[in-house]
């Protein structure tokens, strides 16, 4: 199925059902709390005055052993508009298993369709196989302040859920020290911002601490 309607924008395999709690629960609780964090401070949600009113953000885990496969190293994301939601659950997540930039292909299954940005969160992921964690938030404040914060950014040319961007990422981790800050600025996706960590916990720290230093820019 080739998704074009609405925000995906890759071919799509998807197999709908219920996902194994026994196996995903735990992560997807860490996830959750995360992005419950994002949603109260706004880094995640939608509102009808911002970006044509399309739901904005998304959370994903690693799922796997670390030596899997570049293209194979499945993860648990949100669902596809899901957004606006305040509190999210197991059943608001999918799992990715496979992602393949040249043929701009996902393969997922789960109750609902993945999230648009799928392709980017996998392009991270292949960094390294240290990386278990990616928070894609919106945030017009770090969004902004991506120059004077020194955060590597990728070509304003560039559109998001994209194989271009996935390549953009790469690129990024060629020609910066994108791993070692560990957050990047989308530079063709208003206000758009990744941050990935080795866990949850040390991502939203990252994203945090980024956010922090740019309202003292602006004080």
């Amino acid at each position: 199925m080739n998704v074009q309607e609405g925000v995906i924008k890759f071919h799509l395999d998807h197999q709908t059902g219920d996902l194994d709690s026994r196996r995903y629960q735990d992560l997807a609780r860490k996830l959750a709390a995360w992005r419950q964090v994002m949603s109260l401070t706004r880094l995640v949600g939608q509102n009808p005055d911002l970006y044509e009113g399309a739901g904005y953000g998304n959370v994903s885990g690693r799922i796997g052993p670390p030596s899997a496969a570049l293209g194979r190293r499945s993860f648990l994301i949100t669902a596809t508009q899901t957004s606006g939601k305040a509190q999210i659950d197991l059943r608001d997540f999918v799992v990715v298993e496979r992602y393949d930039f040249r043929r701009n292909r996902v393969r997922s299954h789960g109750l609902q369709e993945p999230s648009s940005e799928s392709m980017t969160h996998g392009a991270i992921y292949d960094l390294g196989p240290h990386i278990r964690c990616v928070l894609h938030a919106h945030s017009p404040e770090l969004w902004r302040q991506a120059r004077t914060l020194r955060l590597p950014t990728t070509d304003p040319q560039v559109t998001y859920g994209t194989p271009e961007m996935a390549r953009e990422v790469q690129r990024l981790f060629r020609e910066s020290a994108v791993v070692e800050r560990q957050i990047l600025a989308m530079g063709g996706h208003e206000d758009g911002i990744l941050a990935f960590g080795r866990s949850p916990e040390e991502t939203g720290q990252v994203l945090v601490t980024e956010l922090a230093r740019a309202f003292e820019i602006q004080s």
